[in-house]
């Protein structure tokens, strides 16, 4: 059995709600095991027979879509991927200074060497990302909820789907379900 971390995409806004007990309930009667959540912004591990990590997000994709009415799509990684994500973004020099908050936006299928030549170019004021693989570092001096750098733009410029954590929660995972 192998252990997976979902990270669900627009869960818990508008009118995209999703429960974690009927997340956890829901995953375990559709052949995932050891199902925990953590907080309320749709981050799960699971333990399943399958082995491949594009296969375990289309699954939880689509049992969770079909059960909760709408599109929830899911990005997944191993608990050493998500660890090695922590401490990679943790080591970053920040290019924003030590105030900058940090994001880590995870992405499904990889990102295009466009939408990484676009992300290292971008000169927002209070904005910037470094990319680490398959994931996304954001420095951001300014609120969240007002940067021009948003989710839908990350997806337009790299051509993958992702979904944004703040790097205390990464932390936290890391140290609560890392390898």
């Amino acid at each position: 059995m192998g252990t997976y971390i979902g990270f669900l995409r627009a869960v818990n806004v508008g009118q995209r709600w999703v429960k974690m007990e009927r997340l956890r309930d829901h995953l375990s009667a559709n052949g995932f095991a050891d199902v925990v959540t953590h907080i309320q912004s749709g981050n799960v591990r699971v333990t399943t027979s399958m082995r491949s990590v594009s296969r375990v997000e289309s699954t939880l994709r689509e049992v969770i879509s079909e059960e909760f009415g709408f599109d929830v799509p899911v990005i997944v990684r191993s608990p050493a991927d998500v660890r090695r994500t922590a401490v990679e973004a943790d080591a970053l020099e920040s290019p924003l200074g030590s105030q900058a908050r940090r994001y880590v936006t995870f992405t499904t299928g990889g990102i295009t060497a466009s939408g990484r030549t676009a992300l290292e170019e971008w000169d927002e004021p209070g904005e910037r990302a470094v990319v680490l693989g398959s994931d996304i570092v954001l420095f951001l001096t300014k609120p969240a909820h007002g940067v021009k750098l948003t989710n839908a733009r990350l997806e337009r410029l790299t051509g993958a789907t992702g979904t944004a954590r703040d790097l205390k929660v990464v932390r936290a995972l890391a140290d609560k379900w890392g390898a």
